[in-house]
């Protein structure tokens, strides 16, 4: 009996220290943020929503702005007082091209993103002559693509026997087919020394859409400058790649295009629409981002291009 009391009285001390600990925990005062804390976050927070909502209306505001001036500035260049003033200029193309021969690798390359030159040459009364290096067969469409082609060039005002379509086993239509230099130049060559073509227009080294096939005939046409093989009174243009954004801003590019570029052609809204109507002639390409392609696109109505000679060439290769 003593043995257990005495016991009792052991747990009860041992108990009186930790109820002791757990009261003055609970004593404790819980950790308060100083109300001055507060109010400087409370401040930063409202600092940030002006300044966000400043910034907000500053980019509308620019953006509105320069919309505007492309607009006046497109308006411009088909009006007769723009044209009286000479401040800006619908197309800038070499003068008194005569033949132009075109180098695409696919039926639908010249609709999808030469349509503004070809249709500016064309108002010259310059003859267009189109060499497409494949008949575009990667799906197994090949006979289809040539009757769209076809039917696109003509919508454009190119005449039927001014375009030449090649079926080469070594120049299909395929991104992982490797196109050969050589069999390309001496393709371009023996039509530019048979049509006595006084413009030459093609891809640049970027190829617009970056497509290996679109490269390879800018390397071609590279290597004929580089060598000299391209005729004295032949000039070499190439068209322009520009980035994403620029890509599918449609007229919004135009200040852009006039500011860097030394040869454009900018078609007026109607014209713009013979071009997407070309384009829509190759059915059997339109998927659902080529119909967006149609809408926003600025080679629908804009080409900018660049000449290149033989120091041009050179001046690249040494950059790279």
């Amino acid at each position: 009996m003593n043995d257990l009391s005495s016991s009792l009285e052991q747990q009860s001390s041992e108990s009186q220290p930790l109820e002791e600990v757990n009261s003055a925990a609970q004593a404790e005062p819980e950790a308060v943020i100083p109300e001055e804390t507060v109010t400087y976050l409370q401040f930063i927070y409202n600092q940030a929503l002006v300044y966000l909502r400043e910034t907000l209306d500053h980019i509308v505001l620019l953006i509105f702005v320069y919309t505007l001036l492309c607009l006046v500035l497109y308006k411009l260049l088909f009006h007769r007082f723009g044209r009286w003033l000479k401040v800006v200029r619908k197309s800038r193309l070499p003068a008194n091209s005569a033949r132009a021969l075109l180098v695409t690798a696919h039926p639908d390359d010249e609709s999808m993103f030469f349509g503004p030159t070809i249709l500016e040459l064309r108002r010259r009364n310059c003859r267009v002559f189109i060499l497409c290096l494949s008949e575009g067969n990667f799906n197994q469409q090949g006979d289809v693509r040539r009757q769209e082609l076809w039917d696109a060039c003509e919508s454009l005002g190119i005449k039927p026997e001014d375009i030449t379509l090649l079926n080469a086993t070594h120049l299909r239509d395929d991104p992982a087919l490797e196109w050969k230099t050589v069999t390309i130049a001496n393709q371009i060559l023996k039509h530019l020394e048979a049509l006595g073509a006084d413009l030459l227009i093609t891809f640049d080294k970027s190829g617009v859409s970056g497509h290996p096939n679109h490269c390879a005939i800018y390397h071609a046409t590279a290597s004929l400058c580089l060598a000299g093989l391209v005729p004295n009174k032949c000039k070499v243009l190439t068209l322009e790649s520009v980035n994403v954004c620029r890509k599918y801003i449609s007229i919004l590019d135009l200040p852009i295009t006039l500011l860097l570029s030394t040869n454009w052609s900018v078609l007026s809204w109607q014209s713009r629409l013979a071009v997407q109507n070309a384009m829509r002639l190759h059915r059997s390409q339109m998927v659902w981002f080529r119909k967006l392609y149609l809408k926003f696109s600025r080679y629908m109505i804009i080409n900018s291009l660049r000449e290149i000679n033989q120091s041009d060439v050179e001046f690249e290769i040494l950059d790279s």
